[in-house]
């Protein structure tokens, strides 16, 4: 029998295909959806990143030469990861056969052969996806000095049961082959990350080792001396996989050998441990193994090893001994190798090894923490502010943080219960306005330069650098002040700018051309500039579009930028040109003959002041929103949720007194604690994954309570209606349902029944603790 969890996971990542496919405006197909939705959860776990969804098929008489869906060159041109998808759009998870996996393999391998010899790139279209790819394997000189491994991932929503062959040499390059099937997009989507295992005793290495006697319940240390050859050839198979993620995003993890480092390999071996510090690692486990004739004790084995100091040792160790030919199995490398027993704290206290291990390049905690302090400042904004309606609409929506992977996923499922409030949800929360951390610093860093002195810090460059560049500079340069609503309404301005830009520039056939990843930041990098950034973010904000003159004006700097850097790119290398500081400069003061006088109905009104909300408005925002969420839940559903708790032990006994507490809170609509606030959210989280069945009868309670109620007379009047609707015009404070009752009944579509009524004095009642006053 299937297992039911992988089961339900198929299905949900079909249904997350199918929304994608219907929110989409630009002719994108399920396979590339698929694929996307897989490549994002591979960088989220580090195995992936700086990908580029693309697509390119060679097809001869003899059928489908080579195929290839998406590529990621890393930043330091080490790794280059090829991914060929197989998918099936039916609604049972299939299993694929040995043949088609194969075939899959061939085609994407050939595809690089292809690509590696020169004359290939000849034949290929300069519109084609994978021109870009292509022409860089052939011609950049990074690729030739650089590249050391070629991973190879088959990625499908169906079961792969068969094993793929585990490495091979393609075009004199060593290539890796992955399986990335629906069970392993399941366990990473459980773990969060598929950890690295290195069985020690398996490749027949011999690693010594003394361990820390002193006994906690935070960590256990080893101390191992691990010999050159054992480092290049792990090295060799995971590269920068190897290094902690979250250090990853602050430090500038590069391949380029270390000089110092190089030249004690080559000519003092034997002294490369008196002068190297080691490196700092972590591993969630480890086995140790009995030396033979009482020699002490070695690592058998290590589970999720992680290096948070001691990257750039490790990767020069490996240049030198692939580039120079040197023989590093005399040198020893000291390693302190941290078990992390503590799991709840596991990200803080890998932060604060990292924090105090990396001495050359300083991390402070700055690094790894307030910048996370951010991020939840955002994401509390992004739940609790509303944004104005769009024209030709009445209702307001919201633009969803998804500060981790899954939290829009999860909140659509713990909030649509029911057909009508996932249809509700689905409405105040457009599948089109989620955005992630990455996304957030594409947006951001896209608008306008950062400067410290002469250096420049931020700019379209590193846009196309990739999503890991780009969120480090982000990160370190863009992203210090502290949020507030102002910040988060220019920030979802930056993005509509950056989203319509994209969807102005097309896709093929019908684009401008195929460089969009390039030429829309560098388009709106050069408007910002050249308009000297008076561009008006709070209008479109509250418009939550850009105006046509702007439209037309991005259109006709996206024709001028790409046909600039096609026409300056040295050796046509026009994804590495635009990689580099010198392509921004060499454009960004050309005026283009763009007449931008027909943009002053965009610029900024100087004299207009915008409303900064105080910590104490922004945090009764988000009680509000929090309080309701709580009240959309029936007293009687509580109360089942108590008595299922308690009987099934799903719930603790404290949650599942905040269960029935909340019961009597509800129906008595009485104020929330906070300890009932965060609890309450945790329960909810815990019944929609575990027992979604008990929301399923919670319409009827409503649709019972409702019926009792329109029995009550209240007196409110169409005036009374006209008033609370201009008043929260300005004020936005209604829930976009709520609004939307109050301003059909004005227009007529809707009669003012006793039970409207009774809606009314509530919305009426609720506006008042903002200021209303309606007589």
């Amino acid at each position: 029998m299937e297992n039911k969890e992988l089961l339900k996971f198929f299905t949900d990542i079909q249904e997350e295909v199918k929304a994608s496919l219907i929110s989409q405006e630009d002719g994108s197909n399920p396979e590339q959806l698929f694929t996307d939705y897989v490549l994002a959860l591979l960088a989220d776990a580090g195995e992936t990143e700086n990908y580029r969804i693309c697509y390119d098929e060679k097809i001869s008489k003899r059928g489908v030469e080579h195929k290839i869906n998406a590529y990621a060159l890393y930043e330091n041109y080490e790794t280059l990861d090829l991914f060929i998808t197989i998918y099936s759009s039916g609604d049972n998870l299939v299993s694929i056969p040995k043949a088609d996996v194969d075939k899959a393999v061939e085609k994407l391998s050939k595809f690089f052969r292809n690509a590696v010899y020169k004359e290939y790139v000849n034949e290929i279209e300069e519109s084609s996806e994978v021109f870009d790819l292509a022409h860089t394997l052939a011609s950049s000189s990074e690729i030739t000095e650089f590249l050391t491994r070629v991973n190879v991932f088959v990625i499908t929503n169906g079961e792969i049961k068969s094993d793929l062959k585990a490495t091979d040499k393609v075009g004199g390059y060593p290539v890796f082959y992955r399986a990335i099937d629906i069970n392993y997009l399941f366990n990473l989507s459980e773990k969060s990350g598929v950890a690295i295992e290195i069985d020690f005793i398996a490749n027949n290495w011999k690693i010594p080792c003394i361990d820390n006697q002193i006994d906690n319940n935070d960590y256990q240390s080893y101390l191992a001396i691990f010999p050159g050859n054992v480092l290049v050839d792990i090295y060799e198979q995971y590269g920068s996989r190897l290094l902690e993620q979250n250090v990853r995003s602050f430090l500038q993890f590069t391949g380029k050998i270390n000089k110092g480092i190089r030249k004690t390999i080559l000519e003092e071996p034997h002294m490369f441990m008196a002068f190297n510090n080691g490196i700092a690692a972590t591993a969630d486990e480890v086995t140790i193994i009995d030396l033979p004739g009482n020699k002490g004790k070695a690592i058998g084995s290590v589970k999720d090893f992680q290096i948070v100091n001691g990257g750039q040792t490790t990767a020069s160790i490996y240049h030198t001994w692939k580039k120079d030919k040197a023989n590093v199995s005399g040198i020893f490398v000291p390693v302190k190798l941290t078990i992390v027993k503590d799991k709840e704290n596991f990200s803080e206290i890998v932060g604060r090894i990292a924090e105090y291990a990396n001495t050359q390049n300083r991390v402070s905690a700055s690094d790894l923490s307030s910048n996370r302090e951010n991020h939840v400042i955002i994401e509390k904004l992004s739940r609790s502010i509303w944004a104005p309606p769009k024209a030709g609409e009445n209702f307001q929506t919201r633009w969803f943080f998804e500060r981790s992977r899954g939290q829009f996923k999860n909140e659509r499922q713990r909030y649509g219960l029911t057909p009508a409030r996932r249809k509700q949800f689905d409405k105040q929360n457009p599948r089109g306005q989620m955005f992630t951390k990455e996304t957030l610093a594409k947006y951001v860093n896209a608008y306008k330069e950062v400067y410290s002195g002469k250096k420049l810090l931020i700019g379209p460059h590193f846009v196309v650098r990739g999503s890991q560049k780009n969120y480090s500079q982000f990160l370190n340069y863009n992203f210090s002040s502290k949020p507030d609503n102002i910040w988060f309404e220019d920030a979802i301005a930056k993005t509509i700018i950056f989203n319509s830009a994209e969807k102005i520039y097309g896709v093929k056939p019908n684009s401008i051309g195929d460089m969009r990843y390039i030429t829309v930041p560098y388009a709106i990098s050069w408007l910002a500039l050249n308009t000297n950034y008076k561009i008006d973010l709070g209008k479109i904000w509250r418009t939550q579009s850009i105006s046509e003159p702007m439209k037309k004006v991005l259109y006709e700097v996206m024709i001028k930028i790409e046909a600039f850097i096609k026409s300056n790119a040295p050796g046509s290398l026009y994804g590495e040109w635009a990689k580099k500081e010198e392509c921004w400069n060499a454009m960004k003061d050309i005026d283009f003959g763009i007449d931008l006088t027909q943009l002053k109905s965009d610029f900024e009104d100087l004299n207009s002041k915008r409303k900064k909300l105080s910590q104490e408005e922004t945090q009764l925002a988000e009680t509000e929103a929090i309080d309701g969420t709580l009240k959309s839940i029936h007293s009687n559903t509580w109360k089942k949720i108590e008595a299922w708790g308690r009987e099934t032990g799903k719930l603790s006994l404290h949650l599942g007194n905040i269960a029935f507490s909340l019961s009597g809170k509800v129906r008595n609509n009485r104020t929330f604690s906070e300890s009932e606030r965060q609890n309450g959210l945790e329960i909810l989280d815990i019944v929609t994954k575990k027992a979604p069945e008990l929301f399923y009868d919670m319409d009827e309670f409503f649709e019972r309570e409702d019926h009792s109620k329109e029995s009550e007379q209240i007196e409110v009047t169409l005036e009374d209606i006209k008033t609370l609707v201009d008043w929260d015009k300005k004020n936005k404070r209604l829930q976009i349902y709520e609004f939307k009752l109050m301003h059909e009944i004005l227009k007529g579509e809707k009669e003012l029944t006793d039970r409207n009524k009774y809606f009314t004095q509530k919305n009426i009642e609720k506006a008042k603790k903002w200021g209303f006053k309606p007589f």
